[in-house]
Parts: structure tokens; sequence; C-alpha cells
């Protein structure tokens, strides 16, 4: 019997410490409430303490959420339609707050969040010319969306960490337009560096050609001076050769001749037997 009412004892006991103390992980923000009214919203981390059925705790997941607003319709400040289409990056900031306004439910913040964001979209797009949304500085523009929401939503303990466009579509008939001066322009680039490669082109044939022109004349030059100086310093040769012993220069000279008159078999050369070509084919002593 004793036994029996001590593991009674040891049941309720462990049934009061499991309703008596709860868990704040990092994830989490905690509201603790006594009989429906919120007494504290500060825990951080860590084991606490409750009295059963006088407390309640509610847990709140703190992690980042996304928010995928609706494509929102716009016209920018040229009167044209673009659909753009955004998402926020939030979490709680205020758990009071937000449990107050938004009843702790992520679905309803998102649902509070969409027309505030389409709001802000339709305000900072609607300043700007199309020009400027495709080829303007978008991240001063998200930082602007981003500091105007996140300062709207503050009453209601949401905290706007970042919010960024996904997507900018034009109309059937912008687009077209947009694409067209894309093309006229990338045609017009185009244009302008073939034109400049034909120049640059030309003018290295021009370079080149004129290179060419001078390589020659240079080398024609210094080949008529060395063929210049060369005979020059073979008439200079045969001048002096001459001059040492004309007789045998004049005997070398006739024997060249007749090597270049007979040197085919069918050469023919009808000249006078008393022909100075043939001076020293007669009788040596009588050759002088």
């Amino acid at each position: 019997m004793n036994s029996r009412f001590f593991l009674i004892i040891l049941v309720v006991a462990l049934g009061l410490v499991s309703v008596s103390v709860f868990t704040v992980d990092e994830r989490e923000k905690a509201i603790k409430f006594r009989l429906g009214e919120i007494v504290r919203s500060d825990y951080t981390p860590g084991i606490y303490v409750q009295l059963p059925f006088v407390n309640n705790v509610r847990k709140f997941d703190s992690r980042l959420q996304t928010m995928d607003a609706r494509p929102t319709r716009i016209i920018t400040k040229e009167k044209k339609y673009v659909l753009v289409d955004a998402f926020v990056k939030w979490r709680i900031g205020d758990i009071e707050k937000y449990y107050i306004t938004m009843a702790g439910d992520i679905r309803q913040a998102n649902v509070r969040l969409d027309p505030i964001v389409r709001r802000q979209l339709t305000q900072e797009f609607g300043k700007r010319t199309i020009q400027d949304l495709v080829a303007g500085d978008r991240e001063a523009v998200m930082n602007i969306l981003t500091k105007n929401v996140k300062a709207e939503v503050e009453k209601y303990g949401i905290e706007v960490i970042d919010m960024r466009v996904k997507r900018v579509d034009f109309e059937d008939d912008i687009s077209e337009n947009v694409f067209n001066r894309m093309r006229t322009e990338r045609d017009r680039v185009a244009r302008e560096r073939r034109a400049k490669g034909r120049a640059d082109g030309e003018r290295i044939r021009a370079d080149a050609d004129r290179e060419y022109t001078t390589i020659l004349a240079n080398a024609y030059s210094t080949a008529q001076s060395t063929r210049g100086k060369g005979d020059a310093i073979a008439a200079k040769t045969y001048a002096d050769a001459y001059g040492k012993n004309k007789e045998f220069y004049s005997f070398y000279r006739s024997l060249s001749a007749y090597k270049k008159s007979f040197s085919n078999k069918g050469d023919v050369i009808l000249l006078q037997p008393d022909s100075d070509f043939f001076k020293y084919f007669g009788d040596p002593a009588t050759k002088r």
C-alpha cells in the first residue's frame, strides 16, 4: 500500500514538473500569460519555470520568413505599365506587438504585408521611368523600399530585413519597343566596331605596303652600291694585273675567249687566218 501511494506521489510530482518547466531555444520567441494576460515576453534561449494552471506559455518561430507579394501592375513616370514581382524577408521583432496585432499567425502577417509592399512599389516605381528601372541604380531603389516598408510595419512587431524585386515585366508593346531600342543600340555599336576594324585594317595594310616598298628600295640601293664597289674592285684588279704583265694578261684573255667561243661542238667561227683572234694559234716565235 505504501509503495503504491509513493508511486502515485511520484507520478503526480513528475506531472507537475513537466507542466511547470518549459524551454525556449534560439529559433523561438515566447510569451508567458497569467490567466490570459501577458506577463513576460523577453525570454532568451534557456530553461524556465511557470505556475501550472495559472501560467501558460506560447512560442513563435523567430526565424526569417519570406513573403512573396502578388505581381503588381504599376504605371511609370512616362505613363507606361509594368508588372513588378517582389518578395520580402522578415522576422518577428517585438513579440508582444506581433501577438496582439497578428495573433502570432505567420499567414496573417503575410496578408497584412502584401498591400503595404504593393503600395510602396507603386509609389517608388511611379516616380521613375522605364529607363531608370532597366538601367538605373536598382540597389538604391531597393534600399528605399526596404526602409519605407520596415518603418510602416514596425507597429505590427514585424522586422523587415530585406526587400527585393524578382522581376519587372513589360507589356507586349513596351517590351517590343525596349527590345527594338536595345537591338538598334547593339547594331550601332556593331557598325562602329566594324568601321573601326576596317579603318585599322587599311592602316595596317598601308603601313605594311610602305614598309615593303622601303625594304625593297633599301635592298636595291644596297645591292647597287655593293655591285658598283665590286665592279670597281674587279676593274682595279684587272688593271693592276694588266699593268704587271701585259703579255700574260693578253694571253689569258685570249684563252678565255677561245673557251667561250668553242664551248659547244657545233660552234663555227668564220675569220681571216691572220686575224688577231688567232694570234696565239701560230708559231710561238712569231706571236709577237
